[in-house]
């Protein structure tokens, strides 16, 4: 577990400080205590981590289902109900991941895998701009276009820009300075500067100058808004008081069970894409077992669920942060775990002196490495097939959210897709001429021809001119839909009134 531990320990502590506030930000737009999202991370680094088979991938909180949790706390009416539907999706997942249906992670197409992670990569670039400057209205881990503030992603940088804070700007700026100086520079010349990774120091950087800004050592300020917002206990008995338990007679409630199927569905369609991007940006192309992954989800929310947890999903924010610091096997997503534990019982306090600004310029870093410009430019080479879908799942994140962005993507991919079958359904011999003059049109039917294809189909037939000869060939087609087969059967009686011979070869009669 631990042979991988130079590389692991590092990056387990940024996906640590990436997490914390991802994981407060996204209670707070959920509209659930602050700690339970803490609780999500906690059980999503430690169970989740031990179960799972992804090798890189990190779970916890996830934006994707925030306004699922705001929605069905409202309509519950209280938290402890919700909690209980929480732990009844993890149950409806643990079946899943028995049942096999880890399968349907194979569907997503690959243009559209990397167009989901280009679009988060720019959704972390716009998102976290505002929050460098200063101007921290919106929750650090929000990931829809509409925000509660009554701005969207755009209007939001906008804003900022009337609202900059010069001490957040600095570090914000010095950050990145660090980060791009010691990727480019000081880790290759180095090996101590691989282990101690930019952002470990960034954040340290900027808890010592939030600190000189409160001594006023430094002529600036930040205020409780632009800080990392922990609840602090005042005692072990004070933290223990803040996990919640489900309330268990409500799982009769019919409710309970709607919302436990959304959050299911909703749930294992986000870790399934996680899981295909993770395995994308893993530079050993290691393979995620993803029936695995799902059983790993339900005991993860089952257990969230019992101690007063957010729903958990695998993230991309956190996992592609993990990868790109470093990690090489899952103990760093163990580890991040046990420190969002450690933080919560014993430096709550001094992890609210982190500034969101330092946070931000380590997710602008992500972001840029998820979001390269070269990544269009390949993309582009590959044809009009990759590229379209790549680009539509990349603008439709950008002006709804995630799995709305992934679903506009599919659909472009479905419709290349059936547009390759419809071209590709048969293919037509030179046509010859015997000796009386009479044309002979050999069509010769695909290895799978599918109730798609009865347009190309059809469209072939029509083609055929009246006294002719057509041999429509069977012999290498696998599987042949009924319908096509009723087509040819029809044809044959209504050619006849055209004077055209048919012949086939290898026909399936149809029944």
């Amino acid at each position: 577990m631990f042979k991988e531990i130079k590389n692991d320990l590092p990056a387990s502590i940024i996906v640590f400080f990436v997490a914390l506030p991802l994981c407060l930000g996204i209670a707070l737009a959920s509209g659930a205590p602050l700690f339970s999202g803490i609780i999500a991370g906690i059980v999503g680094g430690i169970v989740v981590g031990f179960a799972s088979g992804s090798p890189l991938g990190v779970s916890g909180p996830a934006a994707g289902l925030a306004v699922i949790v705001l929605t069905s706390i409202a309509s519950l009416g209280k938290w402890e109900v919700f909690l209980m539907a929480v732990v009844l999706s993890g149950i409806i997942q643990l079946i899943l991941g028995y049942a096999k249906a880890g399968f349907i992670a194979y569907f997503f197409p690959s243009s559209v895998i990397k167009g989901m992670l280009t679009g988060i990569g720019l959704l972390i670039i716009l998102k976290q701009i505002p929050h460098a400057l200063g101007w921290d209205k919106d929750t650090m881990g929000d990931d829809a276009f509409l925000q509660a503030d009554g701005q969207n992603t755009f209007t939001e940088i906008f804003q900022a820009l009337n609202y900059i804070t010069p001490g957040a700007v600095l570090i914000g700026l010095i950050s990145l300075a660090i980060l791009i100086f010691w990727d480019k520079v000081l880790m290759k010349k180095h090996k101590i500067f691989q282990i101690i990774q930019g952002p470990i120091v960034v954040v340290a950087l900027g808890i010592l100058m939030n600190y000189f800004y409160q001594k006023g050592v430094l002529n600036f300020s930040l205020n409780a808004k632009q800080l990392v917002s922990l609840p602090v206990p005042s005692s072990v008995a004070d933290f223990f008081e803040q996990f919640t338990f489900p309330d268990f007679s409500s799982v009769f409630n019919p409710a309970v069970w709607t919302v436990a199927i959304v959050i299911a569905v909703v749930g294992s369609l986000e870790t399934l894409l996680c899981v295909e991007a993770t395995d994308k940006l893993d530079p050993d192309r290691r393979i995620t077992p993803t029936n695995r992954e799902l059983k790993a989800q339900g005991l993860g929310n089952v257990i969230s669920g019992l101690i007063g947890g957010l729903p958990i999903t695998q993230v991309i924010v956190r996992s592609s942060a993990n990868i790109n610091f470093g990690a090489k096997t899952k103990t760093s997503a163990i580890l991040h775990g046990f420190f969002l534990m450690i933080c919560a019982v014993t430096m709550a306090s001094l992890m609210n002196m982190i500034p969101l600004a330092s946070l931000a310029a380590i997710l602008l870093m992500v972001g840029y490495k998820l979001a390269k410009p070269v990544l269009f430019k390949d993309m582009y080479k590959l044809g009009w097939e990759q590229f379209i879908p790549f680009t539509a799942t990349v603008i439709a994140i950008l002006a709804t959210d995630l799995l709305k962005g992934i679903t506009v993507g599919i659909l472009f991919g479905i419709f290349y897709t059936l547009r390759h079958s419809y071209r590709n359904s048969h293919h037509l011999k030179e046509k010859v001429k015997t000796e009386d003059g009479q044309e002979i049109h050999h069509i010769v039917l695909a290895q799978e021809v599918s109730f798609f294809n009865k347009a190309s189909v059809i469209h072939a037939l029509d083609a055929i001119p009246a006294n002719s000869k057509v041999i429509i060939d069977f012999s290498k087609s696998k599987s042949v839909a009924y319908d096509v087969l009723e087509i040819v059967k029809d044809y044959e009686i209504n050619a006849k009134t055209k004077n055209i011979t048919v012949e086939k070869i290898k026909f399936i009669p149809v029944i």
